[in-house]
């Protein structure tokens, strides 16, 4: 089996789970190489995982590991642009997470730099699109199952315990938009076949004033309009008591399809003294766990097919460019249109 040389920068939370994945369950794939500033996360992937060969500096990486094929990012969002461009143009293939930037700037830097190498195969994590669940949804809607999607109701929800862990790193990650509501705008784009042109966002930190202090919130909801005259309504919460809660709407003139409500760990079903509930998941990793494996997997098979993915480098520009308007459409308590942004 012709097998991929993999290399990883980026070993945080995250980062761990992808080296994870590469290590013991892609099968044509060989990590064999890992970069972070952090001793402690290089001696956990070389003990762990049995990488064989660490960096602390990602410009070394790229220059002196030569038997790599591609490179997979998983560093804080600020990073995104620059680690992508140098990858490109060192001659790997690459896969970064979401989102593609913080700014518009950035993102048409790294679009322009992919379109002068369209022999590498470059990838952006919209994990979701990888979900069994939310893939099937995409099926239905182009099957026309329930008629034309008019309205699309999504959230991104995390567990109330990891929020003290997020505002060290809310400023790099660009906030509450651009860490969580950018995949709930790639579905809008993706299941509603439109762009979002207009938007009102609203919100505050609610429990957390710390996150207030930093420009961000703690708890959004936006309004979107798209081209075709099509809706978004996007939520998000960093103060979630039971669990992680990732779900979707979809509503449409014929029916409408639900993705991952109620937000249950399982299909078991618990009577006791406390009353009859159903437990839910930890995190964002435990609700997609499969569909980062079955990501990267495809990343890797793309990349041996010599076939770019359907997301393209511009589809994660229009997700950055929203999600930027969002944050300005918070912060200045107004409505913002897109158009506005790039004229």
């Amino acid at each position: 089996m012709k097998k991929l040389n993999i290399g990883i920068v980026g070993l945080g939370r995250l980062g761990k789970e992808y080296a994870k994945n590469l290590t013991y369950l892609v099968p044509n794939a060989n990590l064999i190489a890992a970069c972070s500033i952090r001793k402690e996360e290089l001696d956990y992937v070389k003990e762990t995982y049995n990488v064989p060969n660490l960096y602390t500096s990602y410009d070394q990486m790229l220059d002196q590991q030569k038997d790599m094929d591609a490179i997979v990012i998983v560093t804080s969002t600020d990073q995104h642009a620059d680690a992508i461009i140098k990858a490109l143009e060192a001659g790997y293939h690459v896969f970064c997470e979401k989102p593609l930037a913080l700014n518009i700037e950035d993102c048409l830097r790294v679009e322009k730099i992919t379109a002068r190498h369209p022999d590498r195969i470059t990838m952006l994590g919209f994990v979701r699109r990888f979900d069994s669940s939310y893939a099937e949804a995409k099926i239905k809607i182009n099957e026309g199952l329930v008629g034309t999607p008019y309205l699309l109701r999504s959230q991104t929800i995390d567990k109330d315990t990891f929020a003290p862990f997020q505002i060290e790193f809310c400023t790099t990650g660009g906030g509450i938009f651009h860490d969580y509501n950018v995949h709930d705008i790639d579905l809008a784009h993706w299941y509603l076949g439109s762009r979002i042109e207009k938007v009102w966002a609203l919100g505050g930190a609610y429990r957390f004033p710390e996150f207030g202090l930093a420009g961000d919130a703690d708890n959004t909801a936006a309004m979107c309009e798209l081209q075709n005259g099509t809706m978004a309504v996007l939520l998000a919460s960093r103060i979630s008591s039971f669990g992680h809660n990732t779900c979707t709407e979809i509503f449409a003139t014929e029916g409408n399809l639900k993705i991952g409500d109620p937000p249950v760990k399982n299909m078991l079903q618990i009577s006791d003294k406390h009353g009859i509930r159903r437990e839910g998941m930890e995190t964002f990793f435990d609700r997609f766990q499969h569909a980062f494996l079955t990501q990267i997997q495809s990343f890797v098979d793309h990349v041996l097919e010599n076939k770019q993915p359907e997301l393209t480098m511009h589809n994660a520009t229009n997700a950055t460019l929203v999600a930027t308007a969002l944050t300005k459409s918070f912060k200045e308590k107004k409505p913002v249109t897109i158009a506005d942004l790039i004229s």
